[in-house]
């Protein structure tokens, strides 16, 4: 495999329902996706990554698929997205979907099939189980696992009597991946159907948990005020899961010039995502670490977010940065995707007076990050989370509304415990990156001409695409010289090694990149208060590349001023 095509690259994330409606129904679409691709060209991205676009009833936005095999006619058709694959490849732009292969839609004929009798030919291609019964004869799930959309992972079933798994909503049954006739079904039916079509690669979600402990165990105990736990001791990264994407990389990626980029969830052991990544281990080609974006979220409910300090941010970058150095691995950065809230609300500031400031800041610590660069959709133009004053009925993703209606309904409607989940909604609700693309200053922000499915964000007036692309200080500017300096100098921005300068700085995070004898030094402020910082790096040889102010002092960083040198 010519691995160098995936490691150079910065991939831009679309989500396709909020990024560019063609025919007005309010619902982003593929030939909107390729109204935009020169501007994705013009922006200095080369690889492009669809969330899911497979036929879907849309319970969670398309990771329920329901035909792997056809596009959802509420964006287009299979000939839109042939037609999108070969547009991309004219661009040189690459392109890779979202393989969504730890569950179906329980509207999937396999599902279907499955739920049918006990002695389907494809029962076993989901996990069901009998119950249990508690003291009083009473019927119970049979154990007390968590699903990670609230209350049981267990649905029963009346038909069979037995209960199906399903660790996210009810209706996404978990594939049961110890059946080999379902894998093979998969590898041909999935991957290679969609790479035979020219697909580059996928994303490939929840790659850490297809294996699942088959005694079902009972999950401890860690939120007593629940009858539902945590469970993912018996079913992440477990040794069969490991088994099942070498094979997966054996019968399919490795007979294609593709990537692959694993969703590792929280998986916080270097060591067992190096299992993964590294070239000799034969399975992907990178994985998404949250050690870094799930900072502040609750724990074991993320709706309930805790202050965190720029030193667990800046330990958390240099260990997912370390980790891949002087071995065959690979990482990659992000600080949003569709389910995040927006970085410079998390990170920076939505303040007008550091907005934009805090942006470009963001945009210098990605743009130095080694390993394959994702953006997310709006984050080049610095689009914000939700407007605060948005009650619960502007909000449509399932993970929010079940949060917010178990709340309700323990706390029997409770004023003071609603608006107390309000406030963890406002900040980590997978809503905030979910607004519609904000192009420009028109009606609904130029995304359609229709009713926009969720509500655009009201501040598109004066932050938009076109309106940034005028600009030549804009953060939509800023981005695209950043992102030229990234491929000017790549082996320092993306195969450089990283090190803390100052690391115990509350402050300011400075680090060196280094390749050979090349190196970067980088400084960014995330205070609003003007700081001064350590300069013993910089000599008069040293060339001040870019900064994100008009006019930089010599020792002082002026609040979310960034720079970075050549040294």
């Amino acid at each position: 495999m010519n691995a160098e095509w995936w490691k150079n690259r910065a991939v831009y994330q679309i989500w396709p329902a909020s990024y560019k409606d063609s025919n007005g129904d309010g619902v982003g679409d593929i030939q909107g996706i390729i109204s935009t691709l020169d501007y994705l060209k013009e922006l200095g991205v080369g690889t492009i990554w669809l969330s899911p676009v497979f036929e879907s009833p849309q319970d969670d936005m398309g990771y329920d698929v329901s035909d792997y095999q056809k596009i959802d006619k509420m964006y287009g058709s299979n000939s839109d997205v042939e037609e999108l694959i070969e547009e991309c490849h004219k661009r040189d732009l690459k392109i890779l979907l979202d393989l969504v292969i730890n569950h179906t839609s329980s509207e999937h004929q396999w599902f279907k099939d499955s739920k049918k009798s006990k002695s389907n030919p494809r029962r076993n291609w989901y996990h069901w189980a009998p119950p249990a019964y508690g003291p009083d004869g009473q019927r119970c799930p049979p154990n007390n696992w968590r699903s990670y959309f609230s209350g049981s992972a267990w649905e029963w079933d009346e038909a069979t009597q037995e209960y199906y798994l399903h660790l996210f909503a009810k209706s996404m049954p978990d594939l049961n991946w110890e059946c080999e006739e379902l894998r093979e079904v998969i590898y041909e039916n999935v991957m290679k159907y969609w790479l035979d079509k020219g697909v580059d690669g996928f994303r490939i979600d929840t790659v850490t948990i297809y294996a699942k402990n088959p005694d079902y165990p009972y999950a401890p105990v860690t939120d007593p005020n629940s009858a539902w736990q945590l469970a993912s001791m018996h079913y992440r990264n477990q040794e069969r899961n490991f088994d099942f994407v070498r094979e997966m990389n054996e019968k399919v990626l490795s007979k294609y010039n593709c990537m692959t980029v694993g969703e590792f969830g929280p998986t916080r052991d270097t060591n067992v995502a190096l299992r993964y990544v590294k070239q000799s281990e034969k399975r992907i080609s990178m994985g998404f670490q949250f050690d870094t974006v799930f900072l502040g979220f609750g724990n074991p409910n993320k709706f309930e977010p805790v202050p965190f300090k720029l030193s667990e941010f800046k330990e958390t970058y240099a260990k997912w940065h370390k980790y891949v150095e002087n071995n065959d691995g690979w990482d990659c950065e992000f600080l949003e995707n569709h389910d995040l809230p927006r970085s410079v609300n998390r990170f920076g500031s939505d303040d007008p007076e550091f907005w934009e400031a805090s942006c470009k800041a963001l945009a210098m610590l990605e743009a130095t990050s080694s390993g394959t660069l994702f953006i997310y959709q709006g984050q080049e133009i610095g689009m914000t989370n939700i407007p605060k004053d948005w009650p619960i009925d502007e909000y449509r993703d399932i993970e929010t509304l079940n949060y917010y209606n178990s709340i309700k309904e323990k706390s029997s409607n409770s004023h003071i415990s609603l608006e107390k989940a309000m406030e963890g909604i406002r900040q980590v609700s997978r809503d905030h990156g979910r607004t519609p693309v904000q192009w420009n200053s028109s009606k609904h922000a130029g995304f359609t001409s229709g009713t926009p499915w969720i509500n655009v964000n009201k501040n598109y007036i004066s932050i938009n695409a076109e309106d940034q692309s005028n600009d030549e200080n804009s953060v939509l500017s800023f981005w695209k010289k950043l992102l030229h300096l990234r491929q000017k100098y790549l082996l320092l921005f993306i195969h450089g090694s990283f090190e803390h300068v100052d690391e115990k700085n509350t402050s300011i995070m400075s680090y060196i990149k280094q390749h050979g004898n090349s190196k970067l030094f980088v400084a960014l402020n995330f205070t609003k208060e003007s700081r001064n910082f350590d300069t013993s790096h910089i000599t008069k040889e040293s060339k001040l590349l870019v900064s994100n102010v008009s006019s930089p002092t010599d020792d002082t960083l002026l609040p979310y001023e960034g720079r970075i040198y050549l040294l």
